[in-house]
């Protein structure tokens, strides 16, 4: 969301009103992003292509504002915006305090118009850290497998977002 990457493109602050806000009958946005912002500044720098880099130093503080700048920029545009918190990632202490706190915000702010808990739905509640073993990929960190994203997609608050089912 924040740095953008040469092997991911601009940062999502630079390109979400050319790439999600102009899309023509867009009325809702969801927000999942964050948890690389979280996880490159942690990697080691590489010589040759660094995917990883700027290795931009991170807070919560930081992704938060970055959230607040999306939020106000869909807004504008009369889009509602809803939050989605970010999935266990098997991080660091340190890393995985910034996504408690993002998460923490997202529930609680009221600065999104809804919040989808992907958290919640795929968390292993004996290590809250970490995505149940049945919604783990394969990578043991923080992909989802096809049922992790079925669990993903049972999250959404359908009606709140004023859709029905098959559409």
């Amino acid at each position: 969301m924040l740095s953008g990457s040469p092997c991911y493109g601009d940062a999502l602050l630079s390109r979400f009103d050319r790439d999600a806000l102009r899309q023509p009958g867009v009325r809702t946005g969801i927000l999942l992003i964050g948890i690389n912002d979280i996880n490159f500044p942690a990697m080691p720098p590489r010589a040759g292509l660094d995917c990883d880099g700027p290795h931009t130093p991170l807070t919560a503080d930081l992704l938060l504002r970055g959230y607040q700048r999306l939020i106000a920029q869909a807004h504008q545009r009369g889009v509602r915006i809803y939050g989605a918190t970010l999935t266990p990632a098997s991080l660091p202490p340190e890393r995985e305090a910034i996504r408690t706190a993002v998460n923490d915000s997202i529930r609680s702010s009221r600065a999104f118009d809804g919040v989808i808990d992907f958290d919640r739905a795929l968390l292993d509640p004996a290590h809250p850290d970490r995505l149940q073993r049945r919604y783990d990929s394969g990578d043991q960190i923080i992909h989802p497998s096809e049922a992790g994203y079925a669990a993903m997609s049972e999250a959404f608050p359908i009606g709140e977002m004023g859709l029905t089912k098959g559409r």
